[in-house]
């Protein structure tokens, strides 16, 4: 079986091959909520190498504060950021949970950098909430459990 998503243009789509995510999460630090023009991004955390795309794909490199190298995916159209992988998580890819076709399914097992959520953001007390970035081992915890 296989999970699908894509851009709002539907240039680009992409196929995640798996069953089902459960790794789900929200971000609340600022540069998710201006990348998302919203309070919070959703993301969808699957191994490298199970994702695929057709149509015009564009890839940019980032570098984080810490000195990681960020290469995200976008569609290269409507410029959709798809999902991303990180050089400080290798082998993990971060997919735009609002990008997947049935992301009125998913809910999130953590939540991140809560320091910098909106105000107005009420988090329920049984999914664990971070500051900021939990360890890996805090974070695979949270996202498996």
């Amino acid at each position: 079986m296989a999970i699908e998503g894509g851009c709002r243009c539907g240039a680009t789509r992409y196929t995640i091959a798996a069953d089902r995510i459960d790794a789900i999460y929200s971000c609340h630090c600022t540069d998710c909520q201006r990348w998302s023009g919203s309070a919070f991004s959703e993301q969808a955390v699957v191994p490298e190498g199970t994702i695929s795309a057709t149509g015009p794909l564009i890839e940019f490199t980032l570098t984080t504060p810490s000195g990681a190298q960020s290469r995200q995916r976008a569609c290269g159209v409507c410029h959709t950021r798809l999902w991303n992988t990180n050089s400080s998580r290798p082998g993990i890819v971060t997919v735009r949970a609002g990008t997947l076709d049935h992301n009125r399914t998913l809910a999130p097992r953590a939540h991140i950098w809560v320091k910098s959520k909106q105000p107005w953001v009420v988090l329920t007390d049984d999914v664990p909430t971070f500051e900021e970035t939990p360890s890996m081992a805090e974070f695979s915890a949270a996202l498996t459990r």
